[in-house]
């Protein structure tokens, strides 16, 4: 037998059978034996936990609701929600959790420890930590000792390293939040401390990040809980096949085929009308003074009675009005079979009595709906859908609903987010209808009678059809069932719109001539007991409630000495289905068993929309299988088997039953997916009903309508079973002996977790039995699943209480995963709570599902704790990648020669590509070539062509600030030099630092330096208002390049020396500082000659992004071969004008700003970037004024125009603006092109004609500054789209556009002429072939001759100028450019040559377009050439489970995820991935941002976020080339210098 039988309910209950609580605390116990994983606290700025004025407003509106316990759960103080409003603190004290890591105190106000570049096999000594340090508490005030003694050792380590080159200029238009501070706004860890113990002072784990992190490393080493199967290939597939297992040792059902179960003959009482109309014609005029309905106000005093003769005179008023008023502005009336809303509050069940009554004597559809509350209600935009799609014109309402509804300023109800535009119509206080006038004629039994509204998974609406017959026939079973009596009193505390409701107190009991006491929700919240009272007062024999009413019932104790329930023979649990009813029945029963309640008046029932009432417990029933009970294993019901389980389990779910099936219906249960087989007896499946008392379609869908309500049971053997058609009933459960129904879910509550099915019900009563309660309000819980990586993972959301600390609710959610993993086994992925009141409600103020559900999916819920677990939760991520390295002796045939051979046999080509030839010289370069230096062909043009403009400088305003002719460059270097010689007495081969803002000035050091054989540096000013960061940057890099002197301007020089400056660095300690402002004007005697042109001309400073300082010396020789390099590929003469916005201070921005013009003689326009900042249009109209062909700029420059002229290109090309002139602009990058920055600043301004093949990029990087450039006549760049899974595995394999896991790449610019590449493997230095991502390897006469010096390693780079490949030609030397990309062979678009210029003449060095010979025309094939594809920089790869990955490609996923992140960056650490993401938005908003975030990576990369990190805008640091610099934001986050908003460790 299956379920063991109880004597009638509860003769001796001695003790609630609170099983669950039970289980969930006895699992605890069991879990505190195990060694505790101890979880890191997440951290929260106090601003953050301290409460936000927008809370304080929330929490004194409408107090929370639905489940809300109502009393400490001791049951020591009563208290109603009303009273425990009263009781919430009005501002809270800032809570201070102690292991909170934001340390926002020593934040910004320790020194900069500038940390030095280092290499990476350093970063692991990071943090040593005394283990398990979270389980011993400190007193207070001595952990705060700890920090302060740290913040000493922090002050006494003053080494000057930094982030070099941290500085930024356009940082202040770009996030206005954070201007100056963009950059190193935290201050490094200085080396010494990194390694050396003592300066991490022991005890400080307590708040460091750093300790958290091992302490979830230390949690995540427990094994997973299921082993996978096995391992499976990185493939959609496999993911699928391992989300959903096939487990060989499942319980399978054992039980026969199930044989339908049937009801008792329905026997309708002979003195029934025979419908309601009659009823109420009979009642309305033989006992008419009989009440009907009577209405508390939310005060607990009798309001208003209705009488069942006014019922029949009001609704006899509207059918008559509805029939004969003309509603809109044409003549049209209503007719019988229209659709209708009503639209009444839950208080006020008297006009929707009349209403619905009228509806139904004017043979109308009425559609009964929620009162909208605000423009956007919650679901608002669903129900808008039903109503178009039932033709919905006219909504009736009452006077005080309509005066209660929101208006607009002309005084009309505002039009609701999507609904069709209503006619609102008030039904009372109408005029009496004629005499003579008489209803219609009685309508056909098919009509539909009413539509009730019904809401599913996901939030939509769908309008549920009840027929005149199917009404009438539902009425008269209940009456059957619950042996309803005329006159008899009920009580209903339940929604009188729809459902049990509806059915009950309005449908059944009017036909039944009942009398109905309706108890509002608001008076319910005031006073829990008054239902209870009425019962009492008017000696009520029916009750009709929900578990919820019975368990505040409970908790309001004061008032039970008054009641008596001893008149009440029904006492109908409308939600008896739920897991959590049980308990609520034997308490209450247990109590008020002393106050006449009889056991046998407890009558759970189950119903649904659609399948109307399945089963109720009928009232003094007698019998052997009246009731029973059963105590379910709850892995068995989770694979959809029943088996009884131990009394005592852990893990049982105790069920009650819902009583026999309805009189006259026929009940099956059918298989949850796929075709409709009858399951066995022993297995859980969807009930169906065949009665002529459910729905019957849903409106307007036909589609859902044959699937839910048209369904014909199969026998295993596909026979159908019987003619009848079934009604799905969206209950799951399985029937008992006797025919008794038991309900273990729903079909919306279901929610399928690798292959295993779990209850979101069952799952709310198991963490609503988590002691202590006190932390999170009862009834306000939301559970379901969201579909991340193939499977669903479950998603818990709970209210928590305002005086609750984080330290408390972060226990009690740890006590919930652990409860829920050991009752269930299953995990939970996210668990978050929100404050009280955030979670959106129904009209009764239940929680709405699926609008939660859709908040925390877009991110809007804003919760105030959140706990993810994707590392225990995701079991079905792809195996992890072995790599085959050459070098283990395991594989020693596969290494570089192998694959070699492998590619040559595959015909893979193998990767190298060529610039083309430098060709033979024409007559002017000829004159160039004589002057092998620049300084030199700079004296040959200041006397050839004294006069001709070489530079023009802009201001902000686009006015002109000074020119510099050849020969004014040329004087003013001479006196550079003369000053160099003089003042500060300079030998050849003397380093000179030049600190300079963007400019002449700039320029002119410059060539004094070399006129006198000294080797400039340039370095970018510090920055005024960011002197902490950006000072050090240059102290550093004047130190590490051994300058002797610095040269600068007046302005730069007395900020050098300010106060300011001398709190961040010793200002005694600078070189010899000389103004060139003042400067003697003197000749030089004679240029300085280099002996040869290999030797250095100056030294070029930048910063790689992963934080190293590298200097590169470059030759006289390299710098001439660069410069003609350039002039071939772009076409560059004198006639020429080049806009240049950049920053000259290294790589190509200063080969452009500084040489390029010398040696072509083109004439440059300069633009400061800063100046930009100030003005974004700047650039563009000075490209449109001078009628620039060509011109360079940077991302940065590219990003403030498009976010800074969005909005403002119309009026640009009111002002003439014109960019159609452009021939090339191109970006000067060292990076993978950004493509969703260049396509949209081409679409941006392709209205003011800039074409849009003119955008392109360069690529340069430390070994060669200048390897790909977009030329004059190049063809256009070339996109192409990669598989983003192979790019992990160092494959490159084409795909189409649009494919999943695409990624699209877009070469960078063309090889520069002489340059040649090739694609090597970074570890073994095998040539790639071109199927394969390697690194990108240059030769070429313009590469740097080597390092001036790295800070840090000079070991590791020696073969950075001289790697050579161990296969193939293995003579010739190359450089490493630490950049991995690949080549492809392309065609190439010709772009169109314009040899004319815009006047029409031919241009200097061109020749006009040759005439192709006849037969040739359009028949030549198109020229191929090699297209660079740079990926990514090799040190900033992330090596995770054996993959490569590129942390933009993570970035841009995170950037997506969510509207309010503006900018993030990802790092590693320890093997856990850490992303950082600004928020853009209020810090309530941030907690928002971790579960979109780890799904997104989860989802589109198959990595599990570790560490989440939400900081402001303006926190990841960009170098002045507009890069992330990701380490040192790891070696700030990792020294607490953040100052984050919030951190969150995954589980």
């Amino acid at each position: 037998m299956l379920l063991r039988h109880k004597a009638p309910y509860g003769a001796k209950i001695a003790r609630f059978p609170e099983v669950r609580q039970e289980a969930v605390q006895q699992a605890l116990a069991a879990m505190q034996s195990r060694p505790k994983p101890s979880l890191p606290m997440p951290s929260k700025r106090t601003s953050v936990m301290a409460k936000s004025p927008d809370r304080d407003r929330r929490d004194s509106a409408e107090s929370s609701s639905d489940d809300d316990s109502m009393v400490n759960e001791g049951g020591e103080e009563q208290s109603t929600p009303e009273r425990e409003r009263a009781r919430i603190p009005t501002a809270q004290q800032p809570l201070i959790a102690h292991s909170d890591t934001s340390s926002t105190g020593s934040a910004r106000e320790t020194p900069p420890q500038q940390r030095l570049a280092r290499p990476s096999h350093q970063q692991h000594h990071q943090t040593r930590l005394p283990n398990g340090w979270e389980e011993r508490p400190e007193p207070r005030d001595k952990r705060s000792k700890e920090i302060t003694d740290l913040s000493e050792v922090m002050h006494n380590l003053r080494p000057y390293s930094q982030p070099p080159d941290v500085t930024h200029n356009t940082a202040q238009s770009r996030r206005p939040t954070a201007a100056a501070d963009r950059v190193g706004r935290y201050h490094q860890s200085s080396r010494q401390s990194t390694l050396s113990d003592d300066s991490m002072g022991t005890g400080t784990g307590r708040w460091k990040v750093s300790a958290k992190i091992q302490q979830l490393l230390n949690t995540l080493k427990r094994p997973k809980r299921r082993p996978l199967p096995e391992f499976y290939e990185d493939d959609d597939i496999e993911l699928e096949i391992a989300a959903n297992p096939k487990d060989p040792n499942a319980p399978k059902p054992e039980g026969s085929a199930m044989t339908p179960a049937m009801g008792e003959q329905l026997v309708v009482p002979s003195g029934l009308p025979r419908n309601l109309e009659a009823a109420i014609q009979r009642y309305g005029s033989g006992t008419y003074k009989a009440p009907v309905a009577t209405v508390l106000d939310p005060n607990g005093k009798l309001s208003i009675t209705l009488t069942y003769g006014k019922l029949l005179s009001r609704s006899q008023k509207i059918a008559y009005t509805l029939l004969n008023k003309t509603f809109s502005k044409g003549d049209t009336f209503l007719k019988t079979g229209d659709r209708i809303a009503l639209v009444y509050p839950n208080n006020d069940p008297i006009n929707f009595l009349c209403a619905f009554y009228g509806c139904l004597q004017a043979g109308i559809v009425p559609v009964p709906i929620e009162v909208p509350l605000t423009r956007r209600d919650a679901g608002s935009q669903q129900i808008g859908f039903l109503l178009g799609s039932c033709g919905v014109q006219v909504a009736l309402t009452s006077e005080a609903c309509l005066k209660g509804l929101p208006k607009t300023a002309a005084g009309e109800v505002v039009a609701f987010k999507g609904w069709p535009k209503l006619q609102w119509f008030v039904t009372e206080h109408l005029a009496k209808a004629p005499k003579e006038w008489l209803p219609p004629p009685r309508l056909t039994d098919d009509t539909p009678a009413y539509i009730e509204y019904t809401t599913d998974k996901d939030g939509s609406v769908m309008g549920v059809t009840v027929t005149r017959a199917a009404m009438l026939s539902h009425c008269r079973t209940l009456t059957m069932a619950c042996n309803y009596t005329e006159g008899e009193v009920a009580v209903c505390v339940l929604d009188f719109k729809r459902e049990v409701g509806l059915w009950h107190s309005v449908l059944g009991a009017v036909l039944n001539g009942m009398h109905v006491v309706y108890i509002p929700y608001a008076l319910m919240k005031v006073n829990p007991a008054s239902w209870m009272q009425m019962i009492t007062k008017y000696r009520a024999s029916v009750a009709v409630v929900k578990s919820r009413d019975l368990h505040w019932g409970l908790l309001a104790t004061k008032d039970h000495k008054d009641i008596s329930l001893s008149s009440l023979r029904l006492l109908l649990v409308a939600d008896g289905a739920n897991p959590w009813s049980l308990s609520s029945c034997d308490q209450f029963l247990s109590v008020f068993q002393s106050k006449g309640l009889r056991p046998d008046a407890i009558c759970p029932c189950a119903s649904s929309s659609e399948a109307l009432t399945v089963s109720v417990r009928r009232p003094g029933r007698a019998g052997v299988n009246a009731t029973g009970r059963g105590v379910l294993s709850m892995s068995g019901l989770s694979y959809g088997v029943v088996r009884v389980d131990q009394e005592n389990s852990l893990t049982s779910l105790t069920l009650q039953d819902c009583g026999q099936v309805m009189p006259g219906c026929m009940i099956v249960v059918v298989k949850m997916e796929g075709p409709p087989y009858l399951c066995k007896t022993d297995e859980v499946g969807e009930i169906c009903v065949s009665s002529g008392a459910t729905g019957s379609q849903y409106w307007g869908l036909s589609g859902l309508t044959n699937s839910s309500f048209k369904v014909q049971p199969l026998h295993s053997d596909s026979r159908t079973l019987s003619e009848a058609e079934f009604t799905r009933s969206g209950l799951l459960g399985f029937l008992g002996p006797g025919g008794l129904v038991f309900v273990c879910g729903s079909r919306d509550g279901l929610m399928t977790v690798t292959g295993r099915k779990h209850n979101a019900d069952d799952l709310i009563a198991t963490v609503l039995a988590v002691e202590p309660m006190k932390f999170i309000y009862r009834g306000r819980i939301a559970v379901f699943s969201i579909r991340v990586l193939r499977d669903e993972r479950i998603c818990v959301i709970a209210e928590q209480r305002p005086d609750c600390s984080e330290e408390e609710s972060f226990q009690w959610m740890s006590r919930v995963l652990q409860a829920v993993d050991s009752i269930h086994q299953v995990g939970i992925y996210c668990l978050a709570l929100v404050p009280p009141n955030y979670l959106p409600k129904t009209p009764l103020g239940g929680i709405h599902l699926s609008e939660t559900k859709r908040r925390f999916l877009e991110g809007t819920l804003h919760p105030a704790n959140v706990l993810l677990c994707p590392h225990t939760c995701v079991t079905n991520l792809p195996k992890p990648r072995e790599i085959h390295s050459a070098t283990r002796v395991t594989v020693p045939d596969v290494g570089p020669a192998s694959v070699m051979v492998g590619n040559i046999v595959q015909g893979n080509r193998l990767a190298s590509a060529q610039g083309r030839d430098m060709g033979a010289m024409d007559e002017e370069s000829d004159l160039a070539r004589k002057h092998q230096f620049i300084s030199e062909i700079l004296r040959w043009r200041s006397t050839t062509t004294p006069d001709h403009i070489i530079f023009t400088l802009l201001n902000s305003k686009g006015g002109v600030a000074t020119t510099l002719s050849c020969s004014q460059l040329h004087k003013r270097a001479e006196r550079v030099g003369v000053l160099l010689l003089e003042k500060a007495r300079i030998n050849t081969g003397d380093h000179v630092a030049l600190i300079y803002p963007p400019g002449l000035d700039l320029i002119c050091a410059f060539y004094g330096c070399l006129y006198v054989g000294a080797v400039p540096v340039t370095i970018r000013p510090p920055h005024p208002q960011n002197l902490q960061t950006t000072l050090p940057t240059v102290r550093m890099i004047v130190d590490v390049s051994k300058s002797v002197l610095v040269l600068s301007n007046q302005n730069v020089i007395k900020l050098l020396k300010s106060k300011e400056a001398s709190n961040v660095v010793d200002i005694k300690s600078w070189p010899v500082t000389l103004d060139t402002d003042d400067m003697p004007k003197k000749k030089l005697a004679a240029l300085y000659r280099a002996p040869t042109a290999e030797m250095l001309a100056y030294l070029d400073f930048s910063v790689s992004t992963t934080g190293m300082l590298a200097g590169i010396k470059m030759s006289h020789a390299a710098v001439t071969s660069m410069c003609r390099s350039m002039k071939l590929a772009c076409e560059l003469y004198p006639s020429r004008h080049i806009a240049l916005c950049l920053d000259p201070y290294c790589g190509l921005g200063f080969a452009l700003w500084c040489l390029s013009s010398i040696y072509s003689g083109h004439h440059s326009i300069l633009i400061p970037p800063s100046e930009v900042e100030l003005n974004p249009a700047l650039w563009l109209s000075a490209v449109s004024q001078y009628r620039v062909r060509d011109t360079f700029c940077s991302y940065g420059v590219m990003e403030l125009c498009t976010k800074g002229l969005g909005s403002s290109v119309n009026q640009l090309k009111q002002r003439g603006v014109s960019l159609a002139c452009v021939r090339t602009c191109v970006v000067v990058a060292e990076e993978r092109p950004r493509i969703a920055l260049s396509s949209s600043f081409s679409k941006l301004f392709s209205a003011l004609g800039l074409s849009p093949r003119a955008v392109s990029t360069s690529f340069g990087c430390r070994v060669n500054v200048a390897i790909c450039l977009q030329g004059a006549s190049s063809p256009e760049p070339s996109t192409v789209y990669v598989d983003l899974r192979a790019l992990r595995n160092d494959r490159v394999s084409l795909v189409e556009r649009g494919s999943p896991h695409s990624l699209c790449l877009m070469e960078s610019g063309k090889l520069l002429p002489g340059v040649k590449v090739i694609i090597a493997d970074p570890e073994t230095k095998g040539q790639c072939g071109d199927s394969h991502l390697g690194e990108i390897w240059v030769q070429s006469p313009h590469n740097a001759s080597g390092y001036f010096t790295i800070y840090g390693d000079e070991s590791d780079y020696a073969d950075h100028f001289s790697a050579r490949l161990v296969t193939g030609n293995t003579g010739e030397v190359y450089a490493r450019t630490g950049y991995l990309g690949f080549l492809r062979r392309t065609e190439a678009v010709p772009a169109t040559v314009d040899p004319l210029d815009d006047n029409g003449e031919l241009l200097p060095g061109q020749v006009p377009p040759p005439v192709p010979p006849p037969g040739l025309q359009g028949n030549e094939p198109p020229e191929l050439h090699d297209a660079v594809f740079v990926v990514g920089a090799l040190d900033e790869t992330i090596m995770l489970r054996g993959m490569r990955y590129h942390p933009i490609d993570i970035e841009n996923s995170v950037l997506r995820c969510h509207k309010k992140i503006a900018e993030c960056a990802v790092f590693t650490w320890t093997n856990l991935l850490v992303v950082v993401a600004e928020l853009d938005g209020n810090e309530s908003e941030a907690l928002d941002l971790v579960p979109l975030v780890t799904n997104t990576v989860l989802e589109e990369h198959h990595l599990v976020v570790g560490v989440v990190v939400v900081v402001d805008p303006g926190v990841v640091p960009i170098n002045s080339r507009g890069e992330k610099q990701r380490m040192h934001l790891r070696d700030g986050f990792l020294a607490d210098q953040l100052d984050p908003i919030y951190v969150a460790y995954n589980m």
